[in-house]
């Protein structure tokens, strides 16, 4: 346990809560390296996250900050961070709680603490910022221009005057001697048992491709559509007789012109028609299948030949005039035309279905008999494959090549110094994967001659920027003793106009002190130069400057962390906290210990 004094109460973070925040992060990234959360600095968020959560809860109770049940009822209603666990008519859903093992009152209870220590903080984050001059300081801070003269001596200006000698090559190659390690690799057979390999070893007969093929017939059927303008004089069902009557004799009116000249039917769909989605298209509704429109209306499209006008047809929309302007689909295609997507298809079952059959198979060969593939490989028919692989999956890799389980157990002792075979291991849905080393190279680190060109490059690259910095600085040095002098390259730079420049720049010529304008600095930018800066001047920011409305949300917010964090600091001193990491450490190994 680490100890915490909150007042005259003893707080202690066991180790099963660093557990817990551990599993949470597993669960939202299942790919993530969890031992990269046992550190001490991990642990001590975990520790001040409780801290946290103790100091507002004692806040909370001393300032009388209660949460009432109605209160709670209507916030938990509200909240969208609980609407996973809340029904639709706003109750808790209790059968979800009970899946996390976490009973109703009990959530109601770690809800009620919840909302208790947001109204601690709440009043300081939720009022408004200091506002007025402070916040104006604050955007000016953040927004403020200053005009900059700049020179910059960068590398590649410098790299073809390098000529590195060979005692040079030699003292990189040796002071730098982990940059030129060859990493741990292994040689290694494997042998994949999957659907996809066990495929091309099924044959299917003629017959049975015959008979997949009429038991499936609808799957090779292009789905019969229709193409078709209507006019729709509306008429809803719950609408009166008289109502339904009048509309009718409108429609019938109308079908009569149709019938006269089917040529205008689009102008009178156009005139006429109460659909408005379709109407201004000349009543066209494009093509459509089976399902898509009201029964009576596709009874009566797909009974009808192109170019068709058929009688009225009622539904519970009104009366509907059709034109048929289009039929296609209804093909079966042939059987030759599907073969090969059907072969591929019985295959696909049928490998599915020896996979199960032959996987226990697999594993007890693989681990019966350590000391080669062969047996397996002949036994199943598999293909033997061959790569060299190191203890992690490379960038980008694929396939069983990709799982670091399965690399695990090919640099696991037994696969190493005893050469016998990995177990089974499974690499992805219904696939196996056993293999076996044939060589084994320890990390080790090059000889020079391998790896001369790669020394010899980044020799001439540090001794080029050591020039480039070589002449920064003297060119500092000049500027200093000539403040009058100026430099080739002017620009006014602000943090949302960087022009360009590297961030130490920026951040160097912002922070520099303007009471002795012009100030003169040099910017070491290591491996890409140097950079000489003579800042000149403020420049006033123009009062249309559309960076000033999108800082203010942002400066804002900023400020009423800063006054959240420091009550927070406030209510710890108010409480005498205490808390010592040092005895983390300990902690950890006495838990660990019991």
């Amino acid at each position: 346990r680490y100890p915490l004094v909150t007042g005259v109460q003893t707080c202690a973070l066991p180790i099963s809560a660093h557990r817990q925040q551990i599993e949470r992060m597993s669960q939202q990234m299942p790919g993530m390296d969890m031992k990269l959360l046992e550190t001490p600095a991990m642990k001590q968020q975990t520790l001040d996250e409780m801290v946290r959560e103790r100091v507002l809860l004692v806040a909370s109770a001393k300032d009388h900050l209660v949460i009432g049940n109605e209160r709670l009822q209507a916030l938990f209603r509200n909240d969208p961070q609980y609407a996973m666990v809340r029904r639709p008519d706003g109750s808790v859903n209790a059968e979800l709680l009970a899946a996390q093992g976490m009973s109703s009152a009990a959530f109601a209870e770690r809800l009620r603490q919840d909302y208790a220590m947001r109204q601690v903080l709440g009043g300081v984050t939720g009022s408004e910022p200091a506002g007025g001059a402070a916040e104006q300081l604050a955007v000016d801070a953040l927004l403020q221009r200053r005009e900059v003269q700049l020179q910059s001596f960068e590398p590649k200006d410098y790299v073809d005057k390098i000529n590195p000698s060979e005692a040079d090559v030699q003292a990189y190659y040796q002071a730098h001697t982990a940059q030129f390690r060859a990493p741990e690799r292994a040689t290694i057979n494997y042998v994949v048992l999957d659907a996809e390999a066990l495929k091309s070893q099924i044959t299917v007969s003629d017959e049975e491709l015959a008979k997949y093929y009429k038991e499936n017939l609808s799957r090779y059927t292009q789905a019969e559509e229709r193409q078709a303008s209507h006019i729709l004089i509306n008429a809803g069902k719950d609408e009166p007789a008289a109502t339904r009557e009048k509309a009718k004799a409108r429609a019938e009116a109308l079908l009569a012109e149709v019938r006269k000249n089917p040529d205008s039917f689009a102008e009178l769909a156009k005139k006429n028609s109460q659909d408005v989605g379709s109407a201004e298209r000349g009543g066209d509704l494009g093509w459509f299948a089976r399902g898509a429109m009201v029964k009576p209306f596709e009874d009566a499209a797909f009974s009808m030949k192109a170019g068709e006008i058929s009688n009225l047809v009622e539904s519970e929309f009104g009366f509907h005039i059709i034109k048929l302007t289009g039929v296609r689909g209804g093909e079966v295609q042939p059987l030759d035309k599907v073969r090969g997507q059907i072969l591929d298809e019985i295959r696909k079952q049928l490998a599915q279905k020896r996979y199960t059959e032959v996987a226990e198979q697999f594993s007890t060969m693989v681990y019966d008999q350590p000391d080669s593939l062969q047996p397996v490989m002949d036994k199943l028919k598999l293909p033997m494959q061959t790569a060299v692989v190191a203890r992690t999956p490379v960038p980008g890799a694929k396939g069983p090549l990709a799982s670091a389980k399965l690399l695990d157990a090919v640099f696991a002792n037994d696969s190493l110094k005893n050469k016998h075979n990995t177990e089974a291991i499974e690499t992805g849905p219904s696939q196996l994967v056993a293999a076996h080393v044939t060589s084994y190279q320890p990390e080790a680190v090059q000889p020079l001659d391998a790896v001369r060109a790669q020394v010899l490059l980044q020799v001439r690259n540090e001794q080029a920027a050591a020039a480039a910095r070589k002449d920064g600085e003297a060119r500092l040095a000049a500027l200093r003793k000539s403040p009058s002098d100026t430099l080739p390259h002017s620009v006014t730079l602000s943090r949302t106009h960087p022009e360009g420049q590297p961030r130490e720049v920026l951040d160097a010529v912002l922070k520099v002190d303007l009471s002795q304008a012009p100030a003169v600095l040099g910017v070491d930018l290591g491996p890409r130069g140097y950079a000489v800066a003579k800042v000149v001047k403020i420049v006033p920011r123009e009062a249309s400057d559309g960076d000033t409305a999108q800082a203010q949300p942002f400066v804002r917010q900023a400020l009423a962390e800063a006054e959240s964090q420091a009550y927070y600091a406030l209510l710890k001193k108010r409480f005498k906290v205490e808390t010592h990491p040092d005895a983390i450490p300990a902690a950890a190994d006495a838990q660990a210990a019991k």
